[in-house]
């Protein structure tokens, strides 16, 4: 009895949050080939306006190809116009809520009368470019690690460094997530000696275009948008890797919420240099988490008016989906996994996630599984956020002292 009353209050309350925002909007389906213009996208379109094939067809084709090839789509090449931008944190709301907009004006109060420091922010020029000229301008906080001193060895920074390899996270919260969201994370890792960069996702915060309220763009019913969106950010995590690797960092993690544990996936899964992966919140079809989620109802809509049904969406998002990449994420036996998933998650339904447990298993992965007593979005409430933060942080603070190398010794033999 009291199970069942406790799971129709979270339902209702995580009902709640989904729904309490009201600048939602749903728009049309869009195939979008001309986002894919250097993957045959031009060309597909030319075939459907000449009446030799359908939308779905084309699109599904090239969903084939990049299951088939998936270097040839998530390949690119290190940025070169990497730089360091010192600024004032701003938070960059994708809701409309009036506490909200208080909350950003009062940031920007204490910017002007120098109440907040400048903070280091890593931008360069994206490798991936979607004609959207604020995002292609990658973004990153920058949480270098703290200096430290064992004050029981009497040692300094440098000594201990000599000890230990250098580690770094990439982070990457959830759909919709204002500038602020994790912050509090990486500060956490930065407490573990564990640098971090707080990434900005394609079409959020600073990246957002001035033309929306929301970061519309990363998840829409626009399907050749959607993807280009996913390409973009394995692109700019492996980047990132790169500019981490040139400060002399060693080993490198990722951490993704919801929308970022996807990206985070396909980014380790064509980069085996990312030795620590934490999911919190996961899914092997994108397409499913937009048909079945609450966050996604309007872009489903929008899908479901232009006949599309769920096994069309999957199949034309299947090339940015964690399933299609399990082989080649497999491959890196010495990588550490966690997933976190939530019992009343309303948004990646729960077999969703276990599905992703099923093909870790099926796939040989070693993973370590966490689950929270909520759902999707109460994770980010008290006091399910402490429980969350507690099986991330402990899980990476373990996974970087675990001895790699030997992993990779008995991997390669």
């Amino acid at each position: 009895m009291l199970s069942g009353l406790y799971a129709r209050w979270m339902i209702a309350w995580e009902t709640a949050l989904t729904t309490r925002d009201e600048n939602r909007v749903e728009r049309p389906l869009e195939w979008g080939f001309e986002e894919l213009a250097d993957y045959g996208g031009l060309e597909a379109a030319a075939r459907v306006g000449r009446g030799e094939s359908s939308a779905l067809e084309e699109m599904s084709a090239i969903n084939r190809r990049i299951v088939a090839e998936p270097e040839s789509f998530f390949g690119y090449r290190t940025p070169t116009d990497f730089r360091i931008e010192q600024r004032f944190p701003e938070l960059h709301p994708t809701n409309v809520r009036p506490e909200t907009l208080e909350m950003e004006r009062e940031w920007r109060r204490r910017a002007e009368v120098g109440e907040l420091r400048r903070e280091p922010f890593l931008r360069w020029t994206s490798a991936v470019r979607t004609g959207f000229e604020e995002n292609d301008q990658a973004n990153a906080r920058w949480y270098p690690e703290k200096q430290t001193v064992d004050s029981r060895q009497g040692d300094s920074r440098e000594r201990l460094k000599a000890r230990r390899k250098r580690r770094a996270m990439v982070v990457m919260p959830q759909w919709n997530a204002d500038a602020f969201s994790h912050n509090a994370l990486c500060e956490l890792f930065n407490r573990f000696g564990i640098a971090c960069l707080r990434l900005s996702k394609p079409y959020h915060d600073v990246r957002r275009p001035a033309e929306l309220e929301r970061a519309d763009y990363a998840v829409s019913a626009n399907i050749g948008r959607t993807m280009a969106a996913a390409r973009q950010a394995v692109a700019d995590v492996r980047s990132a890797v790169d500019w981490l690797e040139a400060q002399g960092y060693e080993q490198f993690g990722v951490l993704g919420t919801s929308l970022g544990s996807c990206y985070a996936f396909l980014a380790a899964a064509m980069d085996p240099r990312i030795e620590v992966c934490a999911f919190n919140h996961a899914s092997t079809w994108f397409g499913d988490v937009v048909w079945t989620g609450q966050s996604t109802r309007h872009v489903r809509a929008a899908l479901e008016h232009a006949g599309l049904t769920r096994e069309d969406v999957r199949a034309v998002l299947a090339g940015i989906s964690p399933k299609s990449f399990m082989r080649q994420y497999a491959l890196a036996k010495w990588r550490r996994t966690l997933v976190v998933h939530a019992t009343y998650d309303l948004t990646f339904l729960p077999e969703l996630s276990l599905d992703v447990l099923k093909n870790f298993e099926e796939y040989g992965i070693r993973y370590v599984s966490k689950v929270l007593p909520c759902g999707h979005y109460t994770t980010g409430e008290t006091p399910y956020k402490f429980l969350d933060g507690w099986y991330l942080g402990s899980f990476v603070w373990r996974a970087f002292r675990e001895p790699s190398e030997s992993a990779r010794g008995s991997a390669r033999a």
